[in-house]
């Protein structure tokens, strides 16, 4: 990774002081160790009228390997490979974000002892970055750094160079120019963007992450356009941090409107936030439907295929109509998860003899599946190859062949109003497809001719006119299931004729008596 901060001056500034404002000389050539590699700082040109301070930043990639043990995917089959194969030692990231910290950390405070009066002043500063991941494009470089004073050039580079056609890579060659801050704050904002063009953090964010993002966007990230999307990129999306991060950009927002204190406001702001409404997650709505369509087929004998941790058998639990809840997935690791949260281990034996965990494959078929009321398949069948979806068809609709069989999924028209998700991204890195409503639906009716069932769909999340819900939801129902509650209520008008048609005949008789 390679940046450069160039500046110039005259004789009475000289541009020089640029050693003195990042405490490192201009003579010399120096090398900091850092947790992922080695960071050389050296300056390729240092003259009165012109200076050039550059960091290359070497990667130890097997020291980021094994200090990432364990945080990565894991489940896609390319994940051990792409440890190995990737961009980190060539672009620009959070990587470089780190480093600069560490070794501008008195350049980064605004700092100088020995040129305070330079260090407080705005400077003529170029800054190139030649390799800058940017996932949004070259638009949304110039929309993150122009609103703070800087001239953008965002040059795209091309997949190949010999190969026009085949377009641009998602890698841009930055250049920052601007007369009107400080290196302080020109370092401040790379501290912060270079992590949100790449979306991604190579360590774990945990709660200081935020303290860290409002120190570096002091003076700026409060009234910054795009002040939604950097929170959310640079906490890695975690909607906990992110809230509180922009609860307190909001009270900074508005202590300076009304040129008052932070503290003075605190506490307003504080009871205003807590009477909101936490929005429902979507995996909350989505179980709250599954329950709902399985009460309403009076299912009480029920199984979770690919229950994964547990959520839903927990929530199964609850309700005693359902006397047994059998929970199956192919993790061993999961299911012990499961057994965890579900407290196997400390259940009384009246509600642990309705629950069971059971390590299975849903590609075959398995006679300890059959004769149940009830399957739900949530959010499982996109983890599945498209190939392997026809094994799982028979072994679920024509094997264990429940009375009743709910299958939710998410919907890929959907993701354009996800605003953390880079286009053309599924919504987990496991999943192998995702599918519009028009695709859903029609293997969902496939399934049902094939397999003697009626199918009916239902939303589960916000309804959106254009894209529809983010989550869709099957319930399918046996032919035999659906033709008794129909004769069952056939009968009923039938008896209700009859009993009418007597009582006519009875109020006849009488009029002719009288």
């Amino acid at each position: 990774m390679f940046v450069t901060i160039s500046t110039t001056g005259t004789a009475g500034a000289p541009a020089t002081d640029l050693g003195y404002l990042l405490h490192k000389h201009p003579g010399k050539a120096q090398a900091f160790s850092t947790s992922y590699g080695t960071a050389h700082v050296f300056y390729p040109e240092a003259h009165a009228e012109r200076c050039t301070a550059a960091m290359l930043l070497e990667i130890d990639t097997l020291a980021l390997v094994r200090r990432g043990k364990g945080k990565g995917r894991g489940g896609a089959p390319d994940a051990a490979l792409a440890q190995y194969v990737n961009d980190r030692p060539y672009a620009a990231s959070s990587l470089l974000a780190v480093a600069l910290s560490n070794v501008f950390s008195s350049a980064l405070r605004g700092v100088c002892n020995a040129r305070p009066e330079r260090a407080a002043a705005p400077l003529p500063l170029r800054i190139e970055v030649p390799a800058l991941p940017a996932r949004g494009g070259p638009d949304l470089v110039r929309n993150l750094f122009a609103p703070l004073g800087w001239t953008v050039t965002a040059d795209p580079v091309p997949l190949d160079t010999a190969f026009p056609e085949w377009g641009d890579s998602r890698y841009v060659t930055l250049v920052l120019e601007s007369e009107r801050l400080t290196l302080a704050e020109a370092l401040r904002h790379l501290y912060v963007l270079l992590p949100v063009l790449d979306d991604a953090k190579h360590y774990w964010v945990t709660a200081d992450e935020v303290d860290k993002l409002l120190r570096a966007g002091e003076g700026w990230l409060a009234g910054h356009p795009e002040q939604q999307l950097i929170t959310s990129r640079y906490l890695s999306r975690r909607w906990s941090l992110t809230r509180q991060a922009r609860e307190q950009l909001e009270l900074v927002r508005l202590a300076e409107a009304d040129d008052s204190d932070v503290k003075d406001i605190d506490n307003a702001v504080a009871e205003e936030t807590e009477a909101e409404e936490r929005p429902t997650p979507l995996a909350v709505r989505r179980r709250a439907a599954i329950l709902a369509a399985l009460r309403a087929s009076g299912a009480a004998r029920v199984l979770d295929l690919g229950c994964g941790q547990g959520q839903l058998v927990q929530e199964l639990l609850k309700d005693t109509r359902f006397t047994e809840i059998v929970g199956v997935d192919v993790s061993v690791r999961a299911l012990a998860i499961a057994a965890r949260r579900l407290r196997l281990d400390r259940m009384g034996e009246r509600q642990a003899a309705r629950v069971q965990l059971v390590q299975g494959s849903l590609a075959y078929t398995d006679n300890r599946l059959k004769g149940y009321d009830a399957a739900v398949l949530s959010e499982v069948i996109e983890h599945l190859d498209l190939p392997r979806l026809p094994a799982l068809e028979y072994a679920v609709f024509g094997h264990a062949r429940p009375r009743t069989v709910v299958v939710t999924t998410p919907n890929v028209e959907y993701n354009v109003r996800w605003e953390s998700l880079p286009a053309g991204h599924v919504r987990h890195g496991d999943h192998r497809f995702e599918w519009t409503r028009e695709e859903f639906r029609a293997w969902a009716r496939e399934v049902a001719e094939r397999h003697a069932y009626e199918v009916r769909f239902a939303p589960v999340g916000p309804d959106d006119p254009e894209v529809g819900p983010p989550t869709q939801l099957a319930v399918f129902e046996t032919r035999t299931e659906k033709t008794e509650k129909t004769g069952k209520a056939e009968k009923t008008d039938k008896t209700a004729k009859t009993d009418e048609t007597e009582k006519t005949d009875e109020t006849e008789k009488e009029a002719k008596a009288a």
